[in-house]
């Protein structure tokens, strides 16, 4: 069977080899190593720059249209999840993939494509993407509610000089802001005379997630009452003396719960973890915490994408631009 002169299945197994996100030279040689026929690699590519990879984008194009006017029907601001994948650790990234996930429907909305030559460095490349998914969501009529990111500074000082005027309101992913004050109580409690912060590091940072999952509303002042209440707690005292958060949610502790190993104030362990935790920029980081949305269908379509550009593998700007298109939650979710 020939299509436009060529044998089908050569065409379609380029597709299939595309579309499921292999690698076309180690798929093609162990074809060859089973005394398959098969195409080359040099016809692969050339299917791919003429055939799979023009359907890709088409095929994202009309999903991402079917998806702004699935928003625009729903009406409201759109509340989005940012963030930035790199095509390989550390600074020396070619290519920056920023994603924006609409979270009331979860799915992928859009994604722009970065390329270190384009920007100062490769460390701009997320700002560089939000911006030109901005532009786009703008060209579209469609206004931005809300947005939850990490805590890269250049997006933060960007939101907060051209969205927040707006009416935008941008929100902390509590995750990584987890992960950080996670590795800075382990390196406190290797300190002299801080061992007992250990056994608090787990109900510290649940203590991080109660604090925006209590609080709906986002409210600033209520979060940063809650969290810095928590230092007050790990010593036993519940009565706080602030407005916000007088006093501990808690009921009266009893049994285990009173047989803790509260930590005495004045100690080392105590002062380094009020100094730990209540460092300015954390506080105000807490401020900004995400009470109902996060960025966890994000990082898992971020993994996603690894089948199909895996880090450390060479992709020319069309082949990464199908690539990061080509994931299910990409075109067909």
């Amino acid at each position: 069977m020939l299509y436009r002169n060529m044998p089908a299945c050569n065409l379609l197994l380029s597709g299939a080899i595309h579309f499921s996100g292999c690698m076309a030279t180690q798929t093609i040689r162990m074809l060859k190593l089973l005394g398959l026929q098969c195409i080359s690699v040099g016809t692969f590519f050339r299917h791919q720059r003429l055939y799979t990879i023009p359907t890709i984008v088409q095929a994202w194009q009309n999903e991402q249209a079917g998806i702004i006017r699935e928003l625009k029907e729903m009406g409201g601001g759109l509340i989005l999840s940012g963030d930035c994948r790199s095509d390989s650790p550390g600074h020396c990234a070619k290519y920056g993939t920023y994603s924006l996930i609409e979270d009331r429907i979860n799915k992928v909305l859009d994604l722009q494509l970065v390329q270190s030559s384009e920007v100062p460095s490769s460390t701009w490349c997320e700002l560089e993407g939000l911006k030109r998914s901005i532009d786009f969501l703008k060209e579209q009529h469609m206004q931005v509610s809300a947005l939850i990111t990490d805590r890269n500074r250049q997006v933060a000082k960007w939101v907060r000089e051209e969205l927040c005027p707006g009416g935008t309101s941008h929100f902390f992913d509590i995750w990584h802001i987890g992960k950080s004050l996670g590795k800075a109580l382990d390196a406190a409690a290797k300190e002299r005379e801080c061992e007992d912060l250990k056994l608090w590091r787990p109900a510290i940072i649940n203590h991080l997630y109660w604090t925006a999952a209590s609080t709906p509303d986002g409210d600033p002042d209520v979060m940063e009452a809650k969290w810095q209440s928590m230092v007050n707690h790990v010593q036993d005292i519940h009565e706080h003396g602030t407005p916000a958060f007088p006093c501990c949610a808690h009921p009266p502790l009893e049994g285990e719960a009173r047989d803790k190993e509260w930590l005495e104030p004045g100690t080392t362990a105590a002062i380094k973890l009020e100094r730990v935790t209540l460092r300015t920029a954390l506080v105000k980081d807490v401020r900004k915490l995400s009470p109902q949305h996060q960025t966890y269908s994000l990082e898992a379509f971020n993994s996603l994408i690894l089948h199909f550009a895996p880090k450390h593998t060479g992709f020319f700007f069309l082949g990464m631009y199908s690539s990061i298109r080509c994931s299910p939650d990409g075109v067909s979710e």
